[in-house]
């Protein structure tokens, strides 16, 4: 997990120096907002997977003198599809769109993310569809 930690705080000081030039030479607040917020969308996971990488064993990938062989097998697990995100965001969605057609809207939405969010805890316990 360090080359990607190092990927990371390297996109975050890429944006947060480009940050810097743009608003001594831009004086705009929205661009500038966007630029810190990119560079915390590189600092933040970055830092994380930094952390994680000094507590943790390394990973043949990460080590210089591993073989492919050590690399090799089951990588890990991925999950089965599933109709509750789709759920989860049309909720979002709902909620949302209630900020311009009316707080009505919220009723709804609100109850395809609480089912959502039902759907998806029952799905993982249960190990299949729901």
């Amino acid at each position: 997990m360090r080359v990607e930690a190092l990927f990371l705080l390297g996109v975050a000081a890429f944006f947060g120096l480009v940050g810097i030039i743009y608003w001594f030479w831009a004086y705009e607040d929205g661009g500038t907002v966007m630029l810190v917020g990119t560079t915390l969308l590189g600092l933040l996971p970055g830092s994380y997977y930094l952390w994680w990488s000094r507590r943790m064993t390394a990973r043949p990938e990460d080590r210089a003198d591993a073989s492919i062989e050590e690399g090799a097998g089951v990588i890990g697990s991925f999950p089965n599809s599933s109709i509750w995100p789709f759920v989860l965001g049309m909720g979002l969605f709902l909620m949302v769109l209630s900020m311009v057609f009316g707080l009505w809207l919220i009723a709804p939405g609100g109850a395809l993310v609480i089912s959502a969010a039902v759907g998806v805890t029952v799905e993982s316990r249960r190990g299949g569809t729901v």
